[in-house]
């Protein structure tokens, strides 16, 4: 490698958003660039690994005046040459491609989207929002095809789903290595506040958030049953979830499970769960037995209270490529619509344990009775006929999509955030108990 490459490579690394922290980074190379501006640049960038694996990420980056290289979006300049490119639908040539932005409505004025700001600390991907207006959302991790998150807002905004910031464009890379999705901008929700932050506000006065959490379980059954509506489009048309469609997904969980637990380094921060190992698997194999019936849908995918907004009395979803550590056929792959209801009750569990690490937890009833309330808004709205029956096989399969979920959470955390494995240990211990 270049001392160029090297010190890139080395940059990248560093990068919250940046998916691999547990594997050891031994190349990085650009792959294809073109010119955003005079002073910058949008690349894909090959991160390769000891393992012998590899992955690709968008790369933007802006030369500062010192001659030094600036790789955040929160840079006000570089964001501002993605949003210049997607205003005038620019069709970008690069070296082995081309990058195509396209825009389904014009933008306000230049001056009406002052300032510029980042969301949050960066993680799987970028967002940044101009003038409080639109919010640009950058894919760093990048895989070949069109977006899950991308193919999902085109279907809910054709039938005028109203729980969804409206799409207003987005951009893809077009190359002799790939086509994939680059971004989507949207637009941006001033004053709302997410359910993370509304659970976490709730410790001490419960009641509020409970009932928008009976909202939230309702606006979740009309997503799905919206989800589930054309039965002539096969990406999103409906499918039994017969015995041997149930039995592939428990053995995929069990093998997925398996080979978890056996990467789990001994005396590591998942040692509980290590030390554990057979019980997972026992308890996630009685769980998959006891499931049966329903339907097979596409859905969120990576449902949490982080991805939802309160806005203007009602909620709002966020987010929708699935999880960012899985690949684009498992976040296209249908599934029970009882994943997307685990992976909430799993955030419900994250809060609380979050809570309880800070010294600032919920009352003991907390995290029982927002299950409850989410679960009850759900079940009054939702279609029946996507569901196992009431009771042992619906119960069954939505403790198997919660395990699941926890263990994805716990090498999620491994990968990413090292500070927080303990809070998927703690809830993989309570699931096991329960």
């Amino acid at each position: 490698m270049s001392p160029e490459g090297r010190a890139l490579a080395e940059m990248v690394r560093r990068q919250r958003w940046f998916g691999a922290h547990s594997r050891e980074l031994t190349r990085g190379r650009t792959l294809d660039e073109g010119a955003l501006a005079p002073d910058c640049t949008l690349a894909l960038f090959e991160a390769s690994f000891a393992d012998g694996g590899s992955e690709l990420y968008q790369l933007p980056q802006r030369v500062r005046d010192d001659g030094t290289t600036e790789l955040s979006l929160a840079d006000a300049a570089l964001a501002r040459s993605l949003l210049g490119a997607l205003r005038s639908s620019a069709d970008l040539a690069t070296r082995e491609g081309r990058v195509q932005f396209e825009l389904t409505r014009p933008l306000p004025a230049d001056s009406l989207l002052m300032p510029v700001r980042a969301v949050g600390e960066e993680q799987s991907n970028s967002s940044v929002v101009f003038g409080e207006r639109v919010i640009l959302k950058a894919y760093r991790r990048l895989e070949p095809g069109e977006s899950a998150e991308l193919e999902l807002l085109r279907f809910l905004a054709a039938r005028c789903f109203e729980h969804a910031p409206e799409l207003l464009g987005w951009y893809r890379y077009d190359g002799s290595r790939l086509t994939t999705s680059l971004g989507i901008l949207q637009t941006f929700l001033p004053g709302a506040r997410d359910g993370w932050s509304e659970a976490l506000a709730s410790f001490a006065r419960p009641a509020p958030f409970l009932a928008r959490l009976r909202r939230l379980g309702e606006v979740t059954a009309h997503l799905h049953a919206v989800l589930a509506s054309d039965p002539a489009d096969p990406a999103f048309a409906p499918e039994r979830l017969d015995a041997e469609a149930l039995a592939r997904g428990g053995e995929a969980g069990v093998a997925s499970a398996r080979a978890l637990l056996a990467g789990l380094r001994p005396g590591g921060p998942a040692e509980p769960v290590r030390a554990r190992g057979d019980d997972v698997l026992k308890r996630l194999r009685a769980a998959w037995r006891q499931a049966a019936g329903g339907q097979a849908i596409r859905q969120h995918g990576d449902y949490h209270l982080g991805q939802v907004l309160w806005a203007h009395d009602d909620w709002q979803l966020l987010d929708f490529e699935g999880e960012p550590a899985s690949p684009l056929p498992e976040r296209r792959r249908k599934s029970s619509p009882l994943r997307d209801v685990a992976g909430m009750l799993r955030s419900f569990a994250y809060a609380a344990e979050t809570g309880r690490s800070h010294g600032d937890g919920p009352a003991a009833r907390w995290e029982t009775d927002a299950r409850a309330a989410f679960v009850g808004g759900y079940e009054a709205r939702a279609d029946e006929a996507l569901l196992p029956p009431a009771g042992v096989a619906r119960g069954g399969l939505l403790t198997a999509w919660e395990l699941q979920k926890a263990l994805y959470e716990l090498r999620y955390e491994l990968d990413n955030r090292p500070d927080w494995v303990h809070v998927p240990v703690a809830g993989i211990l309570r699931l096991l108990d329960r």
